[in-house]
């Protein structure tokens, strides 16, 4: 799931590189975006390629390759003989539904121990916008000893950023809900300039917040202390094989 900001951009981009054979400069999406700032086209392009939306050369111009649409459907260059004039504008595309996720295999989870059914609120990037989350209709089985005594909820990891730390993507990561956090917590920090939030480890400095990703293909973010709101922390990790 995308923020308004970056399926607009993805837009952007998919368009460009469908009219004109090449991907849009900064300077370019920023115009068509009515952006001041360049910075701000980096940081979406960053979570765009973390969720795997695109793919970018980091040393070349210009080089990005454009893996999913906006709804996450795989993405499919046109031929140089396809009529793009007719393509929708973004203010006319809207996601596909997603069916419900279903995970079987947690269904027959079979333990000595009572199992509680944990609200699974959507994916994260390892960030996806909780804020934006409302529907907790879904579940997902846990085996209460799992988990301690405090309120949890469930993420679906959608990327690779935090890889070294052991988390993969389609992993689903239990987290316990709370604005606080200890140094060296990865947690679900939510990012006020961005409107989204991340799973990230936390490092505090003196006057700034540090969100690592476990993966060197990333880099790190600092943040004022008043940019980002922990909504939870990391407790225990899921995995289907």
């Amino acid at each position: 799931m995308l923020t308004k900001k970056q399926r607009d951009i993805l837009m952007l981009i998919i368009n460009h590189v469908e009219d004109t054979g090449i991907a849009p400069s900064f300077e370019e999406l920023c115009h068509a975006a009515g952006l001041k700032s360049k910075s701000g086209i980096h940081r979406v392009m960053s979570a765009l390629e973390e969720r795997g939306y695109i793919a970018r050369l980091h040393n070349r111009a210009r080089a990005v390759d454009i893996l999913r649409h906006p709804d996450g459907a795989p993405y499919t260059p046109l031929n140089l003989t396809d009529d793009v004039s007719n393509l929708p504008d973004i203010a006319d595309i809207s996601p596909t539904p997603k069916p419900s996720s279903q995970h079987p295999s947690l269904q027959q989870i079979e333990t000595d121990h009572s199992v509680i059914d944990i609200p699974l609120l959507g994916k994260i990037a390892a960030g996806t916008p909780i804020a934006a989350i409302s529907d907790a209709s879904n579940t997902i089985p846990v085996p209460e000893h799992m988990l301690g005594k405090g309120e949890y909820f469930a993420l679906t990891i959608e990327g690779d950023s935090m890889i070294e730390a052991g988390i993969m993507d389609g992993d689903t990561v239990l987290i316990e809900k709370g604005d606080t956090a200890q140094n060296g917590d990865i947690v679900v920090a939510f990012l006020d300039e961005d409107d989204e939030a991340t799973l990230k480890r936390l490092r505090r400095k003196s006057h700034s917040i540090a969100l690592e990703p476990a993966n060197s293909k990333y880099e790190t973010r600092i943040f004022g202390p008043d940019q980002v709101k922990i909504q939870g922390t990391l407790k225990a990790l899921i995995r289907q094989y």
